[in-house]
């Protein structure tokens, strides 16, 4: 029976074996697993023949997740505000009745703008040119009336919103504050130096949607101008740029060390987000059936939030996943990091790997919570 290689803690044997069963199961499985508890490294797994344990490789919206701490940066610092308007610092949003649209509501995927009519060449996600075209377009609905989750629009606007603040890109943000000095493996703009470790994500055409009205929601939402938003990072100039809706990529331990720095910091270090800074950003901002989708989701500010078919954490947790069913969360009830990547497409929403994984690790910390508890009165 295949076994994986890596590290895993005495407590943690058993979410080990877990992982092995799915390389047993399926002899195509790969994947990477990462835990870190209060800022320890307790799990790093590596299976499969497409993923070693230092491959790299596409995370697709969890990106999403990993740009949402550069804005957190920005909040704490002072400089942005999330209940002033967009076009507050970016003026050129007001147009076609965008004026009152919050920094919450566009970070909340409320704003209505799940893309244009036409979509966005690749080469415009590389550059401010899709920030201008979308600071001219009309919303799809009454801004706040509704939510619908902003697959690649929420990127555009999170990188100009850091223009417009900081002077500076988010990419550029996220290397100088978090990727270097926090040793984090993972990449909102791949160097060339990195690129012998990419891994393509591997996916089967067969089971995507044979053809995607362009001019429906799903089309607008998912860029109907390109085949296929699954080919984004297998791109290098997607991955060079390292858009922030999705074009992202790292490895298993970069997602789960990213979220324990943010949250309760590593080798010894203080977490870089305040406590309340945590709560604000992780505070649930809208839940229901999905505009877009029509699917039940969650999110809080940029990040998704359990709820019951995407259930990887407590009430508390937050992260993001990608369309590989990647996926990346802290869970501050249990002092939780999690990285998951495979190496091959997977099923995301529940119960697919990545949640039975979390879920096998959420029951090993939620023992050693209570142990202390149960020596007290052993």
């Amino acid at each position: 029976m295949p076994v994986s290689t890596g590290f895993a803690a005495p407590e943690y044997q058993g979410v080990r074996a877990h992982f092995d069963s799915f390389l047993g199961d399926d002899p195509e499985y790969s994947a990477q697993l990462a835990v870190y508890q209060s800022g320890n490294k307790v799990l790093d797994l590596s299976g499969g023949p497409h993923l070693a344990s230092d491959s790299i490789t596409g995370a697709y919206s969890c990106s999403k997740g990993v740009a949402a701490f550069v804005i957190g940066l920005l909040v704490q610092d002072g400089i942005l505000d999330l209940d002033l308007t967009v076009a507050h610092y970016w003026p050129e949003f007001a147009a076609e009745g965008k004026a009152a649209i919050t920094v919450r509501q566009a970070l909340s995927h409320r704003a209505g703008l799940l893309g244009l009519e036409g979509g966005f060449a690749l080469s415009e996600f590389t550059t401010a040119d899709a920030a201008v075209r979308l600071a001219a377009a009309a919303p799809l609905w009454r801004p706040g009336a509704t939510f619908g989750y902003h697959a690649l629009t929420i990127g555009i606007i999170m990188e100009e919103l850091c223009r417009r603040v900081a002077g500076s890109t988010l990419q550029e943000l996220y290397d100088a504050r978090i990727r270097v000095p926090f040793g984090v493996d993972f990449f909102l703009g791949l160097p060339e130096d990195q690129e012998p470790r990419y891994r393509d994500v591997l996916y089967d055409a067969d089971i995507l949607q044979p053809w995607l009205d362009p001019l429906g929601l799903e089309g607008l939402n998912g860029n109907a101008a390109i085949s296929t938003v699954m080919e984004l990072p297998n791109h290098r100039v997607i991955r060079q740029y390292g858009m922030s809706g999705a074009g992202g990529v790292g490895s298993a331990d970069g997602l789960a060390r990213l979220y324990a720095a943010a949250t309760t910091g590593v080798d010894g270090g203080d977490a870089f987000l305040a406590a309340d800074t945590v709560r604000t950003m992780s505070e649930e901002q809208v839940w229901g059936l999905d505009r877009a989708s029509g699917l039940d989701n969650a999110f809080a500010i940029v990040f998704m939030k359990p709820h019951p078919s995407r259930n990887f954490g407590s009430h508390r947790a937050f992260g993001h996943e990608g369309a590989n069913a990647a996926l990346g969360f802290a869970d501050p009830a249990y002092d939780l990091a999690y990285g998951y990547i495979p190496g091959r497409q997977e099923e995301g929403r529940t119960p697919g790997r990545a949640h039975r994984l979390a879920h096998a690790v959420r029951q090993v910390a939620a023992s050693i919570r209570q142990a202390p508890a149960a020596r007290a009165y052993s």
